[in-house]
């Protein structure tokens, strides 16, 4: 069974009019893979990976591969806002981001069936998109891994991840070996180092010679660290006209060891996405990196409309 890639841009689509509390944001131009399968088994139906933090669609490549295999329909992974390929811009808000997936689904002619699926900080955006009225008229389910919509504080890690980068950047190192050295101050786990490391390339100097530089933007993003803690609307519960409800099918994916899903805030997730159901596996918080075949497995269930939940 043969799958085929490509990379499409997206138009830009500015939007202004108003939604609850806050004035939606223009979308930005964002740039996607899609995967197509060989046999097309649900030809009314997609499904829309949003990566996390400092990732990329390239993260999603191989699974995205698998999801169309098996689920029979096209699998679209993008570049987030400010990530990968993706323009620079502020905010760097979960409304915008939002705005970018209903943009996508516009160009791309996904009117219904659309299962949107985001990990970390595409967790939360999936979220938003779910929530929101005004876009989630052509969504059948929604599935966020190992990330709720609770606001808080952005851990201080991923500033110094920042100031890391821009430590590299300024050294003007020309081996990922001699970067990799940079970030090991702040980080010492060698496979997340490697996982920052994927938004590295070659920028020219202007003498001839090449450096290495990150493709993310790092002081927009140093500005807008504390949005990523935050979610455009009001937390429940209660559940009040500021805080909506997705009564659709919605799954949580929960690592075992990591603390970003937890007894404190499954109520959120509950209050927002009265009908979801939670699936806890074996791993850190990059779930579907060390499970791919049981992240997988949830998920293709999921969509096919089985019960996965596995709380006891």
């Amino acid at each position: 069974m043969s799958l085929r890639a490509s990379t499409r841009p997206l138009s830009a689509s500015l939007k202004a009019s108003a939604v609850r509390t806050y004035t939606r944001p223009a979308s930005v131009e964002l740039v996607y893979d899609v995967f197509e399968p060989a046999e097309l088994k649900n030809p009314d139906q997609s499904l829309v990976l949003c990566h996390g933090l400092f990732g990329s669609k390239q993260n999603w490549r191989s699974l995205a591969k698998g999801f169309a295999q098996r689920l029979g329909m096209p699998v679209y992974a993008l570049d987030m806002r400010n990530h990968g390929m993706s323009p620079a811009v502020q905010p760097h808000g979960y409304a915008g981001m939002a705005e970018d997936i209903a943009a996508l689904a516009q160009k791309t002619g996904i009117k219904s069936g659309m299962n949107l699926l985001g990990h970390s900080m595409g967790g939360k955006a999936v979220q938003a998109y779910a929530l929101n009225k005004e876009l989630n008229s052509n969504l059948r389910s929604m599935i966020a891994i190992d990330m709720t919509a609770a606001t808080g504080k952005v851990a201080p890690i991923f500033m110094e991840y920042i100031n890391a980068m821009r430590e590299v950047e300024a050294a003007k190192v020309s081996s990922r070996a001699d970067a990799d050295k940079i970030m090991e101050k702040v980080e010492p786990d060698v496979a997340i180092r490697q996982f920052l490391l994927t938004n590295v390339l070659n920028k020219d100097d202007g003498d001839g010679k090449s450096y290495l530089a990150f493709r993310v933007p790092l002081d927009i993003m140093a500005e807008e660290i504390p949005e990523i803690g935050g979610f455009p609307y009001t937390q429940p519960p209660p559940v009040t006209e500021d805080s909506p409800q997705w009564d659709g099918p919605a799954l949580f994916i929960k690592g075992k060891k990591s603390p970003y899903i937890n007894r404190k805030n499954i109520p959120v997730c509950e209050a927002y996405f009265p009908n979801m159901q939670l699936v806890t596996l074996d791993t850190g918080h990059w779930v579907h990196a060390e499970q791919p075949a049981q992240t997988t497995d949830a998920v293709a269930k999921f969509i096919a409309g089985e019960r996965v939940d596995n709380r006891e």
